[in-house]
Parts: C-alpha cells; sequence; structure tokens
C-alpha cells in the first residue's frame, strides 16, 4: 500500500531529517579550520574581520570544530595547509606567486575552501587587479568586479538550489546588511557553477546611494555560489555598515553586523560543516 504523507509532515520530516543530519556533523571527527585575513584596509572589511574572528571560535565549541587564524600569508603554503581541511578567506586573496600556487595545489587535491566578499575582488586597472585567472575565472567563475550598491542595505535573499547547504532554509529571507556586489560574469551560463543564493526581485530597489549607479532597480545578482569541480563556497556577504559620517573623529562604529542573522548565520554554518565533513 502506498503511504500518503500530508504536506505539513513531510515538511516537518525534513527538517528533522536535517537536524539529525547536522548532529551527526557535529559528532564526527573535528575538523580544522584556518582564517587568513588582512584586515588593513576599509573600516568595513576590518569591522567584518574582527566580528568573524569572535564569532567563529564560538561556532567552534558549538558544532566541534577546530578554529585558528592569521594575518600571515606566508603561512599560505603547502606544508601549512596539510593541517588544515578547511581555509577561509576573510577579506583579501594571496598576492604572492608562491602563495598562489601552493592554494592552487591545495584547492585540487581536496582542500575546502570558503571566501567573503572582498576576498574575489579584483578589478583592472586599481590597486587589485585581475592577474590571477585561474582564481577569478576558473575557480570563482565570477570574473573581475563590476559594480556595488552604497550605502550597505539589507536584501531578501532567494534560494536557487536544493542544495544541503540551503535545505533548512526558508524559500527567501533578508539577510543582514552588506555591500552588494556585481560580477563581469554571468554565472548562470557557467556550467560548473551552482548558485545557491541570490537577491530577490522584492529587494529593489536595493542600496540609497548618493550616486544613481550605486542604487539597483533590476537585474539577476548571485551572492552565493559554489563550483561543482571543488569543494568550496563563495559567500558575498562580509561588509558592515559603519559610521562613515564621522569616520575622521576616530570612532570607527559598527552599524550593523554580519553575524546577527539567524538565517544567515545558519547557512553559513551550514556550508561550514558541508565542507569540513564532505568528500
Amino acid at each position: 500500500m502506498l503511504l500518503v504523507i500530508p504536506t505539513f509532515r513531510r515538511a516537518a520530516l525534513c527538517c528533522l531529517l536535517w537536524s539529525l543530519a547536522v548532529l551527526s556533523f557535529a559528532q564526527t571527527k573535528p575538523f580544522k579550520v584556518i582564517a587568513f585575513y588582512t584586515a588593513k584596509a576599509d573600516l568595513a572589511h576590518i569591522s567584518f574581520v574582527h566580528e568573524a574572528n569572535r564569532w567563529f571560535p564560538q561556532m567552534a565549541k558549538k558544532y566541534h570544530f577546530t578554529y585558528d587564524s592569521t594575518n600571515n600569508w606566508k603561512n599560505l603554503d603547502t606544508a601549512f595547509l596539510k593541517n588544515y581541511q578547511v581555509v577561509l578567506f576573510l577579506d583579501t586573496r594571496p598576492e604572492d606567486p608562491d602563495q598562489r600556487k601552493a592554494f592552487e595545489h591545495y584547492m585540487k587535491h581536496g582542500g575546502a575552501w570558503m571566501g567573503f566578499h572582498f576576498s574575489a575582488f579584483a578589478l583592472s586597472p586599481s590597486a587589485i587587479p585581475q592577474n590571477w585567472d585561474w582564481y577569478h575565472n576558473t575557480f570563482l567563475g565570477s570574473g573581475q568586479y563590476g559594480s556595488n550598491t552604497w550605502r550597505p542595505t539589507s536584501a531578501v535573499l532567494r534560494v536557487e538550489d536544493q542544495h544541503p547547504t540551503t535545505r533548512s532554509l526558508p524559500r527567501t529571507f533578508k539577510a543582514s546588511p552588506n555591500e552588494w556586489y556585481r560580477w563581469q560574469n554571468d554565472l548562470r551560463t557557467n556550467p560548473d557553477i551552482r548558485i545557491l543564493l541570490a537577491i530577490d526581485s522584492t529587494s529593489f530597489p536595493l542600496g540609497t546611494g548618493p550616486k544613481p549607479n550605486e542604487i539597483w532597480h533590476s537585474g539577476y545578482y548571485p551572492v552565493v555560489w559554489t563550483n561543482k569541480n571543488y569543494r568550496m563556497i563563495y559567500v558575498n556577504m562580509g561588509h558592515n555598515d559603519m559610521d562613515y559620517e564621522h569616520k575622521y573623529d576616530n570612532t570607527n562604529r559598527t552599524l550593523s553586523h554580519t553575524f546577527s542573522n539567524k538565517e544567515q548565520d545558519q547557512f553559513i554554518i551550514n556550508a561550514l560543516l558541508w565542507l569540513g565533513r564532505s568528500k
């Protein structure tokens, strides 16, 4: 006899199964995470890095993984990376050719990575040019930076793919305030890319300006995605709102936080557990 389960019961069952899966992840052998950061430019990026380095150790205790962080990019070599199952780039990318080579080797041989916001930025010509083709075009798939919204504002995000990292999320949810990026390449045309979260049309107009091009009124903007050829996830979030009007008073006051949003926080934990536990 065919057993028919009512829709609401199926939804409850799915939530229960996902909770059990997360619990089983947390009970397996701990994995090790290393976060690289620079935290020298842009008050918002510095604020995010400090917030991340407070939040991730708390999550490490709760979900049973090890979290280390360093601003010494010279550690980005093959011998050092062998000690870690997941690498985070909190705000920047490596610039040294040997460090780039070591990271590419790490990713091509089973390593896992999560990058936030500015870690994907590149623009030619600028102080951070697009001079690393494997990283920006093959690995991330995004190419170089196109434009951004301003001022940092919340957006409604929409789940685009039923991936292990998104199955516990509602169809749409409101993200923390952020500076949202547009990219050179259309990720929808790349068969290697799975877009996980995108900006929902209910967010428009997005941004407050004052420049007209800093306010988005329409379009398709992916904000989280993974490359099927690697264990990786890029997350566009990572730019807190700051008291820019009084920055010269040395207050550097943070007006919003990235890790203060139930659904967004859950996604980041889902992603980290998926990267740390999956093969």
